[in-house]
Formats: C-alpha cells, structure tokens, sequence
C-alpha cells in the first residue's frame, strides 16, 4: 500500500468511526500537539502485566464488536 492509499484509508476509517467533523477535528488535535504515536503507545502498558494488557486488549474488542452489530 501506498502513502496516498494509507492517507486515503485512513482518512475513511475515521470518518466512519467519527463522522466528519470529529475526524477532522482529530487530524487537526493530532497536528496541533505534535502527537507521538510510539511514545503514546509505550505508555499504554506501563507498569501492566501481560495479563492485565491482554484483559484490556480483549475488552477492547468486545466493545467494537458490539458498536458495529
């Protein structure tokens, strides 16, 4: 996949999550704050054990599962 292909996908999947509005409105908070995305990620396991990220991880997807029935 390309850059334009991802940047396309990308840009559709938000908006089907969030409406238009609200996924412009995410780009724009992403730009604005100089959002690091490797570093956001590392903190999401801090101080977790394998067990309580895979606990998260799995409720997680319950509830998307549950928006898109």
């Amino acid at each position: 996949m390309n850059e334009a292909m991802l940047l396309n996908d990308g840009m559709q999947a938000l908006i089907e999550k969030l409406g238009l509005c609200e996924a412009e409105r995410f780009v724009y908070l992403l730009k604005r704050d100089r959002f690091d995305y490797t570093e956001w990620h590392g903190t999401l396991s801090e101080g977790k054990t394998v067990e309580e990220i895979y606990q998260r991880a799995k409720e997680t997807r319950e509830r998307s599962k549950k928006e898109f029935e």
